[in-house]
């Protein structure tokens, strides 16, 4: 068993590409691009519009996101060419087709010769959202042959240094959902790897380590969740429950909806991915808590889906769908070890994963 203390960090340098995907992933969903689950993965992959050869860019200087899309100036648009970025990095480098790599690199270096600014009160998500998808792009393109022919990668290098990283290093604190600081963890620790940047890198850790346990409850905890960090808070106006002792595994936004909690739970797991690339034991550290809260929301997920009654005392006896299919990452983290029938089932129902935000193919890329 790997202790709380044992260092996650990678000795110097990184490995690379080591943003959520490795080299070995990759050439592994290449090698059996002709087997399932990778053929159908990669199938949707290749027919959605995040693939085309003819997607153009449109960037903007000012990215201006307020709450629920009000307004939204740019960040639909600045979302969706970060994932063709990394949609179109992921075709190179399964097809070898040059022009999927040039297609790559054309719309992260029409960001990076633009961008000045991002606005407004979800500014923090969205930085958070799009650097995600940024740097897994740069670094498979970075990383491969095709980094010989990428013109501006100090520049990209730069706009995710001094656009995306200032305004997710530090966190939010706890009277904001814990999915914001879990995404904005993800994407500090995905900035670091492509910087090389051990000092960002620990703080993306450091604040995986506060924010998971106050996120993810179990009963082991007592008879409330831990506070978040930067709090105190109202827990149960927080939980929007009171009901903890009961339910091991249930998270911070699940009697929010599902949609919220799978982006909690993506954020963790991809953080302690990639982690995981570059040495680190966060999945052993939070085993018992990922894993009872992967099989808690897919339980539930599962009972809506097949129109099962919910409990009175369990956010109030409904629950808000849906759960994005995110469990790809931590299954294949946990299967060899642990009993997740839950989390199984519901990926297996879900697949192939295709986009939602800064989730994208992880069928292909991590089953």
């Amino acid at each position: 068993m790997v202790l709380p203390s044992a260092p996650a960090a990678a000795a110097t340098p990184f490995k690379h590409p080591g943003v959520l995907v490795s080299k070995a992933k990759l050439d592994r969903a290449r090698k059996n691009i002709k087997k399932e689950p990778f053929k159908s993965a990669f199938a949707k992959m290749k027919k959605h519009q995040f693939a085309k050869l003819t997607y153009k860019a449109k960037p903007y200087a000012t990215v201006e996101c307020g709450p629920y899309d009000h307004p939204n100036i740019g960040c639909s648009q600045e979302l969706y060419d970060a994932t063709a970025a990394y949609t179109q990095a992921l075709m190179w480098y399964i097809t070898k087709n040059p022009k999927y790599g040039y297609k790559s690199m054309q719309i992260m270096d029409a960001w990076s010769a633009k961008l000045k600014q991002h606005k407004n009160a979800n500014s923090p998500l969205q930085q958070g959202w799009a650097a995600i998808d940024w740097a897994k792009a740069g670094e498979i393109m970075r990383y491969s042959v095709a980094r010989k022919y990428w013109p501006h990668q100090k520049r990209f290098a730069t706009m995710l240094r001094t656009k995306y990283l200032p305004g997710v290093v530090n966190g939010i604190g706890g009277t904001y959902n814990g999915n914001w600081e879990l995404v904005m963890a993800d994407a500090t620790i995905s900035i670091a790897v492509y910087l090389d940047d051990h000092k960002s890198y620990d703080k993306a850790v450091a604040l995986w380590r506060k924010r998971v346990p106050a996120h993810f409850y179990l009963k082991s905890d007592g008879a409330v969740p831990h506070q978040p960090p930067g709090g105190p808070v109202d827990i149960t106006k927080f939980w929007n429950t009171t009901e903890f002792a009961s339910y091991n595994g249930i998270s911070q936004e699940f009697c929010r909806d599902l949609k919220h909690t799978s982006w909690g739970l993506s954020a963790a797991t991809q953080l302690a991915e990639t982690a995981r690339i570059q040495g680190g034991h966060l999945f052993t550290e939070q085993a018992k808590r990922l894993t009872a809260s992967m099989e808690f929301a897919a339980k539930w997920q599962l009972a809506n889906y097949d129109h099962k009654a919910i409990p009175a005392n369990l956010c109030g006896g409904r629950l808000h769908l849906y759960m994005r299919p995110v469990l790809e990452v931590g299954y294949a983290a946990y299967k060899g070890g642990h009993s997740l029938p839950y989390t199984r089932k519901l990926m297996l129902r879900q697949r192939p994963a295709g986009v939602s935000l800064f989730q994208s193919w992880e069928t292909l890329t991590n089953s």
